[in-house]
Formats: structure tokens, C-alpha cells, sequence
């Protein structure tokens, strides 16, 4: 059976099972072939859409050249069509272009008239933190939308690659998402299917919504009753299992999920069928951060309780509340990875890696050479806490003592230090700055000027580039 024949109920998607078990490679939920019927049979409104042949990146009938935009690459397949990279020929200006799938208008007539909503709904909606909708048409029988392109990834293949987000960085990602929901929530608007499929990270990592208006619909039967669930049900709002339409506290139990998954690296609540997955979220504690192995602060654990609380009352009113609440945890404090991104953007000249809470950046200088520097929160509390940035020079021997306190009279900033290595004293160039109150500018400067010195105290005291 192929690819477009299994289908994960929880998390609203076609899928491809990783082994005989038929398991959600996503969430671990078990899979059924659309055309079985059993205790729940679900079948998307989109499953016109679904039949497609998915190894083919276009449909035969759309044509390379649609109106004034030129398509130039395949960027995925939505709810409701396929997205691609398009170049409009008269502004010279990349999108990306949603086009409703000619199949989609033929079974479902009603689509044509969501998908205008969804545009009409998008184009609305202003804001940094939201992807921005230029235009809506229709050009030879093909319905389209046109959209900023923001050229990286989703919240979902970050976490995907990475696991759990450090707190700081997901309370900062969480925070974002949230004003972009609220601008929504100001103008009334319901995005009803949020989700970290549904937010996109700029190559500097700022989320940005997309898909507002354009929730997929399930049609749930049994033995006695037959309804419709709009939305993903692994982020779904408990109160809309039993009929309430999708509002603005769903919403914020949305944002609570991809909060929850940032921080944890999974979701909240799972089931083998989506029967199991309701009753979880229905009726299952919050599973506790401690238990998952986490230390977090009490303050992001009292929000993400707030935020996925099972009573709407309980929940923040709306996103705009939501996101009050997420500033005020993260007060002045920065995510280390995004200071990085808005410090360097993706260059060639530093790259980095993570461990835990601390970050080794590659530099590479102008000479060709390279240095190693690292860049560590301390153990402080609170407003005392610091980050470090620093490299290593060489090992310590008394032959080079004199040359160091030379170097480090010249220093006007940070300072020549000695640090134990892998259990032995090294020389190391090292500054530090207030961890709250630390911007892009000071961690840019300060990388490159202690990757400088490091590698030019390295090169007079040893003539070797092993740091």
C-alpha cells in the first residue's frame, strides 16, 4: 500500500509508517489505511487532495507560468494544494505560491470559497510575527495565493533536529508566537490551527504564523453519532472535542502545546486511536516536567499548566494575555541562540553548536586561520548571572607568563585568564557580560575581538592553529 493510503488521526496527516507496526513516526500513534473503518473512521476533507501522487512535485496540469509569476521550485504540499516558489516578473520579488489544487475545486466546491477566506482572513493580518499575504486570484481556472517566502524551516523540523529547546530560547520562541496571535486575537480573528507545522523560522529564527483560516476539518463517525472536528487533534483544546467551535482560549491551548513540545521535545498528551487521544486530553494530568528530567523554573512551569489547562476559564482569555504572561517570565533576559542569529545571521564566518545550555563557535579569520571560542551562562542566580565568552590560547608554561601579562595590559576589554581544560591550566581570553541585559551588538563584538586575540596569542607563544 503506498504512501497516500495511511493516514495518523492525531496528528491530521498522511504519513508513512517507519516499520511493519504502522506506527506515527510523528507521535507514535497508530495508522490506519483511509479506506478501513473502525471504532473511529476519519476521513479528511482534503483526502481529494491526499490521493495525489506525492513523489510528483507538480501536477501535471499547472503550468510552469501562472499570470505574472513564474514558478521556479516545489516548497510542499499544504491542506489545500501545493506551495511553490514563484517569481513575480514584474515587481522581481519572491513568493511563495498556494495554489488550489484543480482536483480539490472539482470535488470539493466549497473550497474555492474557504480558500478566499483564508486569504481575505491572511491578508488582514499585519505583523512581524505573522507570514504576510500580498495578494489572492484566480488566473486560467487556477486559484492562487500569494505569500511572503520566508526562506528556512518550521517549528517542526527544528524540533525535529534539535530535541528540546533550552527554556530561555522556547519561552522566547513561545512569547513571539504569541504576539502574532494576539494581533489576530485584537482583530477577532481565530488562526484554529496552530501548530508547529504552522510556524515558520526565518534564517535569523523568528517564528512567523502562516495558514490562518485554513484548518483542516475531520469527519469523525461511530455506531451513533457523526460530527466535525476542525484542527489537529494533538493540538486540540479539550472542550473542542465535544462540539465547541474553535475560539480564542483554544487558541492559547494551541500555543500551550508548542510550548509544551519546545520545552520537552514532545507532546503533551498521545493515544494509540484518536478514542485513546481524547480520553488523555480529556481526562490526563499534565505530565510533570520533573519526571521528563527537566529543572525548570517554576514560573515557565506555572505557565505552560496555565496555558494547556483543561477549563477555558483557566487559560489566559486570549493570546494577547498569553503573551503578557510569556514576557513577563522572560523579562530582560535573551535566548543565547537568538542573540547569536541576530549577532551573526547564517554566515560563513561563525558557525556553532550546542550542548545543553552552552554554545562552541567556530570562527574563521581572515588569514585563514580558525578559533574555537565558547560562550557559557554561569551558574549565577538571577540578575547575577553572566555569560561567559571565551577561547583558549594555549597550555600554560612559565616560559609564556611574561608574553601574557604584556598582552593583557594591551587588552581594553576582557582580559587574559587562566582556566583548567580537561583537568589541566590553560591560558584563556575571556569576557563577560550581564546574562539579563547582553545584546546582539556586545556578543558580536566580543566573539570576534576574543577569537582575534586567542588565535593571535596562540600563533606568537606556540606558532601552531590547534584552538
Amino acid at each position: 500500500m503506498s504512501i497516500v493510503d495511511y493516514f495518523c488521526t492525531s496528528c491530521n496527516v498522511r504519513t508513512l509508517p517507519e516499520s511493519d507496526e504502522r506506527n506515527c513516526p510523528r507521535c507514535g500513534s497508530g495508522l490506519s489505511p483511509l479506506d478501513e473503518c473502525s471504532l473511529y473512521e476519519t476521513v479528511m476533507v482534503t483526502r481529494a487532495d491526499s490521493q495525489e501522487d506525492t513523489h510528483s512535485d507538480v501536477e501535471p496540469s499547472i503550468p510552469e507560468v501562472i499570470g505574472v509569476f513564474r514558478r521556479e521550485s516545489f516548497l510542499g504540499a499544504g491542506a489545500m494544494g501545493r506551495v511553490y516558489l514563484v517569481r513575480h516578473e514584474i515587481l522581481h520579488r519572491k513568493s511563495a505560491l498556494k495554489i488550489l489544487s484543480p482536483r480539490v475545486v472539482h470535488q470539493h466546491e466549497d473550497y474555492v470559497a474557504r480558500f478566499h477566506n483564508e486569504g481575505r482572513t491572511a491578508a488582514a493580518l499585519v505583523h512581524p510575527n505573522i507570514v504576510t499575504t500580498h495578494a489572492i486570484g484566480e488566473e486560467g481556472g487556477f486559484h492562487f495565493l500569494e505569500m511572503e517566502f520566508v526562506a528556512g524551516e518550521t517549528l517542526q523540523q527544528l524540533i525535529d533536529r534539535e530535541g528540546r529547546l533550552t527554556p530561555i530560547r522556547a519561552t522566547s520562541l513561545a512569547a513571539q508566537i504569541a504576539e502574532g496571535l494576539a494581533q489576530a486575537h485584537r482583530q477577532e480573528i481565530v488562526h484554529s490551527d496552530l501548530k508547529a507545522d504552522n510556524i515558520l523560522l526565518t534564517p535569523l529564527g523568528v517564528p512567523k504564523i502562516v495558514d490562518f483560516g485554513l484548518a483542516k476539518q475531520l469527519i469523525v463517525q461511530n455506531n451513533l453519532t457523526s460530527r466535525k472536528l476542525v484542527g489537529t487533534p494533538v493540538y486540540m483544546a479539550p472542550e473542542l472535542f465535544s462540539g465547541t467551535p474553535p475560539n480564542k482560549q483554544s487558541d492559547v491551548y494551541a500555543l500551550g502545546v508548542c510550548y509544551f513540545k519546545m520545552l520537552t521535545g514532545r507532546l503533551p498528551f498521545l493515544g494509540e486511536n484518536l478514542s485513546q487521544l481524547q480520553a488523555a486530553i480529556l481526562n490526563d494530568p499534565l505530565p510533570s516536567f520533573r519526571q521528563l528530567g527537566l529543572n525548570l523554573g517554576l514560573e515557565m512551569v506555572e505557565c505552560a499548566s496555565l496555558l494547556l489547562s483543561k477549563a477555558p476559564a483557566n487559560r489566559p482569555q486570549s493570546a494577547i494575555e498569553a503573551a503578557q504572561y510569556l514576557r513577563a517570565i522572560l523579562s530582560e533576559a535573551r535566548d543565547v541562540e537568538s542573540l547569536l542569529l541576530e549577532a551573526f545571521g547564517r554566515t560563513d564566518q561563525v558557525s556553532w553548536t550546542r550542548t545543553g545550555l552552552n554554545y562552541s563557535l567556530i570562527v574563521r579569520l581572515p588569514d585563514g586561520r580558525t578559533q574555537k571560542v565558547f560562550v557559557e551562562p554561569s551558574e549565577h542566580r538571577g540578575s547575577e548571572k553572566l555569560l561567559a565568552i571565551y577561547s583558549i590560547c594555549c597550555e600554560v608554561q612559565s616560559a609564556y607568563y611574561e608574553h601574557a601579562l604584556k598582552l593583557n595590559a594591551e587588552i581594553a576589554h576582557g582580559a587574559f585568564a587562566v582556566r583548567n581544560i580537561d583537568g589541566r591550566p590553560h591560558f584563556v581570553m575571556v569576557d563577560t557580560y550581564p546574562r539579563a541585559t547582553v545584546d546582539p551588538d556586545e556578543i558580536r563584538r566580543s566573539v570576534l575581538e576574543v577569537a582575534t586575540r586567542a588565535d593571535g596569542m596562540e600563533h606568537l607563544l606556540t606558532g601552531e592553529d590547534v584552538h
